[in-house]
């Protein structure tokens, strides 16, 4: 516990009740988690494998098995340390059966989803693009607990909609006989499992008798509901988790969750670490003055002892163009410097679109980069083919895969065979492979395409019924039986050798697992080039230099939120996140001219930067040369604003009593700013900014 702070070591050693650990950015809660394992491992005498511990990425787990590796000094094979979708998926190879399934079921990533939509919607004559939004509303449902059938039965609850009922009841018929569940299926099939055998719960509640959760307040109410059945009975449960952090509420995630702990676990201890390990004393004032503003939240005053550090940076732009090469030619001149390499850097922003013109400008410096949360390895066509191939094989009832290969290479099986097969399977309520076995013996097709498909569930069966000593064999012998190898481009080869090579020497339906469980969240930026993500895929990752680009109303807070309190609050915490990612500098920028879903528009600072006292910043308007002042504007009901007024020679300002005139000339810096203005009926005034209350046209 030597390297532990006196609340770090009271979070390990404490476990008399539920705990509830607020862990603030940058606190080392990740740290706590791996040492209270193994506290309750070689302390408390603890098995590994009864220490269900839960985190959200893949990388994340990683990163918790090799700590708590490296402090038990000891192979932590059977340990229960994963994500809620890889532990519920292991808890239901083995007792599905108890549910209807076969334990061989495939499991279905949001493309194979959005491609059995596709197909729902087609035959349903519904536009084939609402499938992406209805794989989300179909998901949001799921980790709500809200089966079809529950749906169907709310009328105009749940934000019923007939079309969205029509499809969820169809898309989870299939998936049923398909034999396959969807991530969130993991979640609400392992509840139900749970709910509806007292038995395998007190099972499982007997042999995980301690419970460690991290990024607790993203939990959403399924995985809550999950963690809550299963420490009913010995409540011995830690949660660590910062509410200031919650930023996933569009994919579920209940910030209450963290808020209600203590309710729902009467006599919950709370700790609070406070002291961060990651920033300095400016870029935590700053970004803890933002947050501040948010109403409910538990309160939090981060510290560190890296000093105060430079003062955050604030530069305004006359175009998102001008913004982009500002910010490669900082990136280049620190480059230059030598005093960080490329992986040292992060562009954050609120949507992609705003990447392209990043792009232009890294290139246009020669700066390498890549986009972190675009097409992930695992997500290329090949790939995807592969490991459809090998679904197939194990579960001749996954029909969204068998659609992918049957003609993949191509073999002669078009659309209208296809589509011959689909009608018959309908008919005899069979799969799709099945069908086609079945109709070799008819007459349902030609003997040039009965031997094509005669040729292709031989090939399947052959690969399916032969021993393998490793998933890497398979992956290789499916690769070639399958005539892939005969089609592929070099690159592609070189990824599927890079496939065979990432299987290894792992079991079959573990690889598997773990390929259909990998996220875009498990992306990694290790590579010596700097990273372009959305402030949402930087949650958990750490840059010496940030830049969050775009601090624009409309942008950052985005515009569908700006109606509704709660999603303020959650865009709020979303540029808190971002912030937070910094250690040693922070720039935060943004533009009066913006390109946004096709057309110009003109944009104001954010007001999230009102909140900024100015001392701990620095800040530069790009288009004048100027400081950017700090002033407070009178609203009509007598309110206060801040606000940044940005002044250079020859914009349009607004006066309460002389109108409409044009700034000659600007000097001064911050709370002394003065500008010329030349009022057409009054003449030319000379006025100090923080006192004359002008508006800028």
């Amino acid at each position: 516990m030597h390297d532990l702070n006196p609340q770090q070591k009271e979070a390990l050693m404490y476990i008399s009740s539920p705990l509830l650990v607020f862990a603030g950015a940058g606190s080392g809660k990740t740290r706590v988690i791996a040492h209270k394992f193994s506290y309750l491992n070689k302390v408390k005498k603890i098995p590994t494998d009864s220490i269900f511990t839960v985190t959200f990425t893949n990388k994340a787990a990683n990163e918790m098995k090799d700590r708590i590796r490296s402090l038990l000094d000891k192979d932590l094979n059977g340990a229960w340390i994963g994500t809620f979708h890889s532990q519920c998926s292991r808890i239901l190879r083995r007792e599905i059966p108890a549910l209807g399934y076969a334990n061989n079921f495939s499991i279905y990533d949001e493309d194979d989803q959005c491609t059995l939509i596709r197909h729902i919607l087609k035959e349903f004559k519904i536009y084939e693009a609402l499938a992406k939004g209805i794989v989300s509303r179909i998901s949001f449902l799921k980790s709500s607990l809200i089966g079809p059938e529950k749906f169907l039965a709310s009328g105009d609850g749940f934000g019923f909609d007939e079309k969205l009922a029509k499809v969820y009841v169809r898309y989870q018929d299939e998936l049923n006989r398909s034999n396959a569940l969807d991530f969130d299926d993991l979640i609400m099939l392992t509840v139900k499992l749970f709910t509806d055998n007292p038995k395998i719960l007190g099972r499982y509640q007997q042999k995980l008798s301690y419970i460690l959760v991290d990024e607790f307040q993203d939990t959403n109410f399924a995985q809550y509901y999950l963690l809550k059945l299963l420490a009913s009975s010995h409540k011995n449960i830690c949660v660590v988790g910062d509410d200031d952090q919650s930023i996933y509420k569009f994919r579920g995630a209940n910030v209450s969750n963290i808020l209600n702990f203590e309710h729902d676990f009467p006599g919950a201890k709370l700790i609070k670490l406070e002291q961060n390990y990651r920033s300095t004393q400016h870029i935590l004032n700053v970004s803890g003055a933002v947050i501040s503003r948010n109403l409910r939240r538990q309160s939090k005053k981060l510290w560190t002892e890296r000093g105060s550090g430079e003062k955050v940076h604030f530069c305004w732009f006359r175009t998102y163009e001008d913004e982009a090469r500002c910010t490669a030619k900082a990136i280049k001149e620190y480059y230059l410097k030598g005093a960080y390499n490329y992986r040292d850097f992060a562009v954050l922003y609120r949507v992609n679109l705003q990447s392209r013109a990043l792009e232009d400008a890294m290139r246009d410096e020669g700066i390498p980069y890549r986009i972190l949360g675009g097409i992930s390895f695992y997500r290329r066509k090949e790939i995807k083919d592969i490991i459809a191939y090998m679904r197939v094989a194990f579960n001749r009832g996954d029909n969204v895969s068998f659609r992918r290969i049957i003609n993949t290479p191509p073999r002669g099986i078009g659309a209208a065979i296809l589509n011959r097969i689909e009608q018959d399977a309908k008919k005899k309520s069979l799969s799709l492979f099945d069908t086609v076995k079945t109709n070799l013996r008819g007459d349902h097709f030609t003997q040039a395409v009965k031997a094509k498909l005669a040729d292709f569930i031989k090939m399947i069966e052959r690969v399916s019924s032969a021993k393998y000593k490793s998933a890497a064999d398979m992956v290789r012998t499916m690769y070639e039986k399958s005539g892939y190898a005969e089609v592929l481009d070099e690159e592609r080869v070189k990824n599927i050798e890079e496939l065979i090579s990432s299987a290894g020497g792992m079991d079959i339906k573990e690889f598997l697992d773990r390929v259909s469980l990998i996220t875009s969240f498990d992306d990694t930026c290790g590579e010596e080039c700097i990273s372009l993500m959305t402030l949402h895929n930087a949650k958990g990752l750490e840059f010496p230099v940030v830049f969050i680009i775009g601090i624009e109303e409309g942008v950052l807070p985005y515009f569908k939120a700006m109606k509704n309190e709660e999603e303020i609050a959650e865009e709020r915490r979303l540029f808190y996140v971002g912030m937070t990612r910094a250690k040693d500098v922070l720039w935060l920028t943004g533009a009066t001219k913006r390109r946004l879903y096709a057309k110009f528009q003109d944009q104001e600072p954010s007001r999230f930067l009102r909140d900024i006292p100015r001392e701990w910043c620095h800040w530069i308007d790009k288009i004048s040369g100027h400081p950017a002042v700090k002033v407070t504007h009178v609203k009509k009901d007598g309110h206060l604003r801040d606000g940044f007024s940005f002044y250079n020679a020859g914009c349009r300002v607004k006066h309460a009593a002389w109108g409409i005139g044009v700034v000659r000339d600007c000097y001064g810096d911050g709370d002394d700013q003065k500008v010329m203005v030349n009022f057409p009926n009054f003449g030319v005034k000379r006025l100090a900014v923080r006192f004359a209350n002008l508006e800028k046209m």
